[in-house]
């Protein structure tokens, strides 16, 4: 009797389903954060969207540099599967920990989130890996990336809609603690797979070019530390534009010049390898900047500037099951919004509010407003965060196809060439909100809908063409006692770029006419992509040889 053998290794579906459960609670979360921060009529904290943003930026920033410590403890001294599992308990109890009222919880909440994220973001990535190591699986590598791709993409589809539920029903500590609750899942369906990926857990020892761990924890964790306080704390002024951005940076510093030196100390045969890596994660930095936007920018755009009544046969349903927002013209205690949506804050920075009617109403002509006694419903603007995983999950089966299609006539494009063009199509994304600015007169109307969602479908591909190849790049190229210090290196960039997405979302009120601030994000993709191109010749050179397919 003949048995045909998978494409795929079995540990696969068991990392999918876990990945999937851990991205619903962290997407959950992202979905309605910046709306908490920025509520001020509904129990939320009530603080400027200038000021929102710079958390927000600072959080996810964070959340991708503790992968670096991640990283570095699985390879040498937790191994992976130890690492994702505490990494998965401390998440979850973050999430819950949100749900508690006052500064302290939050703070220690998000603590927690952040450390757990270094133990499991990059390592479950790296176990995946290990899986394709065997040889008859090598060939599958990029497929499998995109497929683990998909889970993480589902679980962030479906995270804005329970997340809508919960806080139309019941306030924003119930969608909060849901988080948690789907991180546990994850974390149990991880332990029920641990056989399948037992024997890829092998720590991998340092050779004898390599730093020790005591001498990494004293000669960059410690200094990042001590930079990163030095930056919120003494600099009288701010150096890039508030005190979370220095201290970010300042502690940063000290991590890359540590990736830096891995390519210094590097034996002849891994410099190479090492040094293709480090480019593409300095150009990868500012696709991030411009995706992680979809929490505070565009979450911006969805909240004040886009038409999100419902459709008359959708509010029945939608309302049942608690996904609709009730606007009517009632005065309400609400924000001191201008014209363009600026809020005037106090010297604390907390938002002021006057007696007015909803600012969903401020530019919606009047003719148009609700009626007495049958108020608008409109999409929850958290579901708007849906739309990208959703043609994630769409679109993953017709790129795969694309590439395998191209793959079979000998013409699919490098795995950098694929995250080149992964940028300029991110860039084309920018210019579809520079039409929605326009549709809209710069805000003066509300725009439809079908703008954001035209943009989340271009940013898609983009980024199908870019995140997974990224990640089997790393998986491809790195030294194997350095393949999860390297990914830790990838999310490293991510970290970066997420930062730099708070920077540039905290200056949306700066901009009069919101079509440059959207162009400045096209500039960039654009000289990102172009960067690539010039190295790109240099970069398939390396793939090749480490390899022996580009």
């Amino acid at each position: 009797m003949s048995t045909t053998k998978s494409k795929h290794p079995k540990g696969l579906y068991y990392l999918f389903f876990s990945e999937m459960w851990e991205r619903f609670g962290f997407y959950l979360m992202l979905a309605i954060f910046f709306l908490y921060m920025i509520d001020a009529q509904n129990g939320g904290l009530g603080i400027s969207k200038e000021s929102a943003s710079d958390i927000f930026g600072t959080f996810i920033a964070f959340v991708y540099l503790t992968p670096f410590v991640g990283g570095l403890l699985a390879d040498r001294v937790l191994g992976y599967r130890l690492s994702i599992s505490i990494g998965g308990i401390l998440m979850a109890i973050g999430y819950v920990g949100l749900a508690l009222p006052g500064d302290l919880a939050m703070i220690v909440s998000l603590g927690l989130i952040i450390i757990g994220n270094g133990f499991f973001k990059p390592n479950i990535s790296t176990l995946l890996g290990g899986l394709y190591s065997a040889p008859e699986y090598q060939d599958q590598k990029d497929t499998g990336y995109n497929i683990f791709y998909m889970g993480i993409n589902v679980g962030a589809f479906i995270a804005p809609f329970v997340a809508s539920y919960l806080r139309n029903n019941y306030g924003w500590g119930y969608a909060f603690a849901a988080a948690g609750v789907g991180m546990l899942l994850g974390v149990i369906i991880f332990w029920l797979g641990n056989k399948h990926y037992k024997e890829a857990d092998v720590l991998k020892p340092a050779n004898a070019n390599d730093m020790s761990l005591t001498r990494i924890f004293s000669i960059v964790i410690l200094p990042a530390v001590i930079a990163g306080v030095l930056g919120w704390v003494l600099i009288p002024s701010n150096v890039f534009g508030s005190d979370s951005t220095d201290a970010f940076i300042f502690g940063a510093i000290p991590i890359m010049v540590f990736y830096g030196s891995l390519w210094t100390r590097a034996s002849s045969e891994d410099k190479k390898p090492i040094a293709a890596l480090l480019s593409i994660f300095a150009v990868v930095i500012v696709f991030w900047a411009i995706f992680k936007q979809n929490g505070t920018a565009l979450t911006t755009w969805a909240e004040y500037y886009t038409d999100r009544e419902m459709a008359d046969g959708l509010r029945g349903p939608a309302g049942a099951i608690g996904m609709v927002q009730e606007v009517d013209q009632s005065v309400a205690t609400v924000p001191d919004y201008d014209q363009n949506f600026r809020a005037r804050t106090d010297a604390e920075g907390k938002v002021i509010t006057k007696e007015g009617v909803a600012p969903y109403l401020n530019n919606l002509p009047e003719q148009n407003w609700p009626v007495e006694g049958k108020p608008l419903s409109l999409i929850s603007t958290e579901l708007f965060q849906s739309i990208n995983p959703f043609f994630v999950i769409l679109l993953t089966p017709l790129v795969v196809w694309f590439f395998a299609f191209l793959r079979k006539r000998g013409k699919e494009p490098s795995t950098p060439a694929k995250i080149m063009w992964g940028l300029v199509i991110t860039a084309m994304s920018t210019l579809v909100m520079v039409g929605a600015v326009f549709a809209g007169m710069n805000g003066a109307e509300k725009s439809s809908a079908m703008w954001l969602v035209g943009s989340y479908a271009v940013i898609t591909i983009g980024e199908l063409f870019l995140s997974p190849m990224g990640l089997s790049l790393v998986s491809k190229l790195s030294p194997p006692r350095l393949t999860a210090l390297m990914m830790g290196g990838w999310f490293l960039a991510t970290s970066i770029g997420n930062k730099l997405s708070g920077v540039l979302a905290s200056m949306w009120d700066k901009y009069d006419h919101k079509a440059f601030f959207f162009l400045v994000n096209c500039i960039g993709s654009l000289l990102a992509a172009f960067a690539i191109f010039l190295m790109l010749k240099w970069l398939r050179q390396i793939v090749l040889a480490h390899t022996g397919k580009n």
